[in-house]
C-alpha cells in the first residue's frame, strides 16, 4: 500500500488524546482483543459493545436510515503533527488519521448513492489514545481493542494495536493495509448505526446470534471500502492511495481471519465453543470481507437476510 504523498490529512476527522485518561464507569460489552492474565479472553473480541443497545430484534430495513446523533469527546487532546501521505507513510498514527479520510470520502458518496432516502453522510471522528480514555461508551482501554461507541458516534483506537495485538497476541501478519481493515471495519459499525441496526440487537452469543451476524456485516462493509480504496480522494481532489497491492488485499484477510472467534479461542488454549462466540469465525470473516470487495452493495452485505448465516 503506498499513499500519495500530496494527500493531506483532515485534522477534524480524528482526535489524539493522551494516554491514561479516566473513565465513566463499567467499560465496554467488546473489543477487538481482549486480554486477561497473559491471554487472549474470548468475550472482550471485537469491535463494538451492544449490551448497552438492547432493543427487540424485528429485522432489518436497509432502507431505513437513522438520522446522525451528536456527542463529545472527553480527555485531554494532543495536538497532532500529522499533515501529508508522506507523514502517513512515516507513522502508523498518521496512517490511521489518513485512512480514515480515505474511508470516510467513500461513505460520503456510497451512503446515499445506495440507501434510499438517505441523509448526507455525516464524518465522525477517530480517537487515538494510549493506555486508557474516557469514551460515551465507558473507559476505552488497550486491552479492548478498537470499537465504534454509539453512545458519542466516535471510533476508538490504541494507536499500540497493530504492534502489540495484532501482530504480536493475534499474530496476524500486520502491515498498513491490516491496520487499514480495523478502521474500515469499525466505520461499518457506524454505518449499521446510521442503519438502525445497533439499537435492534438483541442476541450476543451464538453462531447465529445478532452480535456475529452485526461484525461479519461490518467486515462487508469495510470490504466494500477496500474495493473502492484507490479512488478515494482528499478535500482538494488528491488520490489518497497511490498503490494497493494483492499482498495488501492478502493482509487484510489475514487480519479479519486472526481475529475470528476460534482463532482466539484457539490461541487462548481452549477448544472451539461456538455458543461463545461473538464475531463469527475466520471462515466467515474472510467470506464477507472479501463479499464486500466483490460486490460492493450494501444489499450483498445483509447478514441479518434470511438464510444469510
Amino acid at each position: 500500500m503506498r499513499f500519495n504523498p500530496r494527500a493531506k490529512i483532515d485534522q477534524s476527522q480524528t482526535e489524539h488524546r493522551a494516554g491514561g485518561g479516566g473513565g465513566l464507569g463499567g467499560g465496554l460489552g467488546g473489543g477487538l482483543g481482549g486480554r486477561g492474565g497473559g491471554k487472549l479472553t474470548v468475550g472482550g473480541i471485537l469491535i463494538v459493545g451492544v449490551i448497552f443497545l438492547i432493543n427487540q430484534f424485528t429485522g432489518v430495513d436497509l432502507g431505513a436510515v437513522i438520522p446522525n446523533g451528536s456527542g463529545d469527546g472527553s480527555g485531554q487532546t494532543e495536538e497532532s503533527t500529522c499533515r501529508t501521505g508522506e507523514d502517513a507513510s512515516a507513522s502508523d498514527q498518521c496512517a490511521i488519521d489518513l485512512i480514515t479520510v480515505s474511508v470516510q470520502d467513500y461513505w460520503k458518496d456510497a451512503f446515499p448513492a445506495q440507501v434510499k432516502g438517505a441523509p448526507a453522510y455525516q464524518p465522525i471522528k477517530t480517537v487515538t489514545f494510549s493506555g486508557s480514555t474516557a469514551s460515551g461508551c465507558g473507559t476505552a482501554q488497550s486491552a479492548m481493542g478498537p470499537f465504534y461507541c454509539p453512545n458519542d458516534k466516535r471510533v476508538y483506537l490504541d494507536v499500540n494495536f497493530l504492534k502489540d495485538m495484532l501482530e504480536g497476541d493475534l499474530g496476524a501478519k500486520g502491515g498498513t493495509f491490516a491496520l487499514a481493515y480495523v478502521i474500515g471495519h469499525e466505520y461499518g459499525h457506524y454505518i449499521e448505526d446510521q442503519l438502525g441496526i445497533l439499537g435492534q440487537m438483541r442476541t450476543q452469543q451464538g453462531p447465529r446470534s445478532d452480535s456475529v451476524k452485526a461484525e461479519l456485516m461490518a467486515d462487508c462493509l469495510g470490504g466494500m471500502w477496500a474495493r473502492e480504496a484507490s479512488n478515494t480522494e482528499d478535500a482538494d481532489g488528491n488520490k489518497i492511495i497511490e498503490e494497493l497491492t494483492q499482498d495488501d488485499i492478502a493482509r487484510a484477510i489475514d487480519a479479519a481471519q486472526a481475529v475470528g472467534d476460534d482463532r482466539i479461542q484457539q490461541a487462548g488454549g481452549g477448544g472451539v465453543n461456538e455458543e461463545a462466540w461473538t464475531h463469527g469465525s475466520a471462515a466467515q470473516r474472510k467470506h464477507w470481507f472479501t463479499i464486500g470487495m466483490e460486490q460492493g452493495s450494501l444489499r450483498a452485505c445483509n447478514t441479518f437476510a434470511d438464510g444469510a448465516l
